[in-house]
């Protein structure tokens, strides 16, 4: 036991600069980080309102059953506490939301970067100035100062209206209050946040050798042929961190939908996206147990796919090592 202790201590002094310098970051991750994910677990499970804590009940899995209740009949139940608790009626629309937002939007916006790489990637006049002036909209694209700018373009008397009418095109909607067409506007405000993704794009396209292209080239290949055969197989791995980045970051969208859609989940809750449904739930409703139930299943999903994303990535991603 004595040799074990003295082990220790000789770690710790070997390592204390380290640890001294690593401290910030511990202090952060315990007290920023993992406390208030153990606290916001423990809250899932209650039934509690941060204006009156000393009402907080233990309710059990009340939460996640509020939440799931409608998918098995359900509309409500009687929580531990005797409390009756009524299924959210708009927690499945969050998520059938969510989910087209995050199908649609992530594989156009990675089409459209890569696109848009492949013509960065050429040797053009003013390419650099392109390549910045591309990646601007991703530095501005999360700013509420843009979602309301995106908000005024598509207005029924806004400048994307006024230019198709110029057109010629008659009896236009209005994108915002339509509910048929108020999250297409959400997603192509994503699209046109693909910057950061096509400058990925554009690092790999560099690691690429030219050799490959010009042996494809004597053999005959044609540039749809060499893109199929060399380019995509030695991007896949670029591919995949876009994809995983771009879908945890549509997962967690939040302040597009919250000003577009004026903080209420726009017309029929056509944009009620899960992150905005949650900070309804915890905000306006001081629902904060369901609200972090909610967080919780959110971080669940998440992982499924991302998962399913790496285990997916066994069968289409080249590493270069014989595969």
């Amino acid at each position: 036991m004595v040799y074990q202790m003295s082990r220790i201590t000789a770690f710790f002094r070997r390592n204390a600069v380290a640890y001294l310098f690593l401290a910030p970051w511990l202090v952060g991750f315990f007290a920023l980080t993992l406390y208030p994910m153990g606290y916001s677990l423990l809250l899932s499970f209650t039934d509690y309102d941060f204006t009156a804590p000393n009402s907080t009940q233990w309710i059990g899995f009340g939460n996640y059953l509020k939440m799931f209740g409608s998918v098995f009949g359900i509309s409500e139940f009687t929580a531990s506490t005797g409390e009756l608790i009524r299924v959210d009626p708009y927690y499945m629309k969050s998520l059938s939301v969510t989910f087209t937002y995050v199908f649609v939007a992530v594989p156009l916006k990675l089409i459209f970067a890569l696109a848009v790489a492949l013509l960065m990637n050429q040797k053009l006049r003013g390419v650099q100035f392109y390549r910045a002036a591309y990646y601007i909209p991703t530095l501005l694209g999360g700013s509420i100062a843009i979602a309301v700018l995106w908000r005024k373009l598509f207005e029924k008397d806004g400048l994307i209206n006024g230019a198709l009418a110029a057109l010629g095109f008659t009896d236009l909607p209005g994108w915002l209050t339509n509910p048929n067409y108020a999250l297409l506007t959400l997603i192509l405000l994503s699209v046109w946040q693909f910057g950061s993704s096509m400058i990925i794009f554009l690092a790999g396209l560099k690691q690429i050798p030219q050799e490959y292209y010009e042996a494809a080239s004597v053999d005959g290949a044609t540039r749809i042929r060499q893109f199929f055969a060399i380019t995509l197989p030695l991007l896949s791995p670029v591919i995949l961190f876009n994809l995983v980045i771009q879908l945890i970051s549509a997962f967690q969208a939040f302040t597009q939908a919250y000003i577009i859609g004026g903080g209420r989940g726009g017309v029929l809750n056509s944009t009620l996206f899960y992150t905005l449904h949650m900070y309804i739930q915890g905000w306006t409703y001081h629902e904060m147990g369901y609200a972090s139930a909610m967080a919780w299943v959110l971080l669940l999903i998440i992982g499924v796919f991302t998962a399913i994303v790496f285990r997916s990535s066994n069968w289409w991603v080249s590493y270069g090592v014989g595969e």
